[in-house]
């Protein structure tokens, strides 16, 4: 797809957050993604690293509020110590 026409805003993103000495192994994923009828979900899948982890989903009017909402809670999991993967 041409670069023009894609859309701006991030639709994945992965975080984690290890501490050996804590024992700490967790990571924390965030997805925009369209279901079946076009409705905007953002979907939280959290947990130990090498698990399922739980998940949660959001309904957003638009992809731009499920933007902002990921790159909040994003936001927040950095000030807890989380880092990009």
């Amino acid at each position: 797809m041409p670069d023009d026409l894609r859309s701006p805003i991030k639709h994945h993103l992965v975080l984690h957050k290890r501490d050996p000495e804590w024992r700490v192994a967790r990571f924390y994923s965030l997805m925009i993604e369209r279901d079946l009828f076009g409705t905007v979900r953002l979907v939280r899948n959290w947990g130990r690293i090498g698990t399922g982890g739980q998940e949660m989903v959001e309904i957003y009017d638009n992809e731009i509020a499920a933007g902002e909402a990921l790159e909040a809670v994003a936001r927040a999991k950095r000030r807890r110590g989380y880092r990009d993967l």
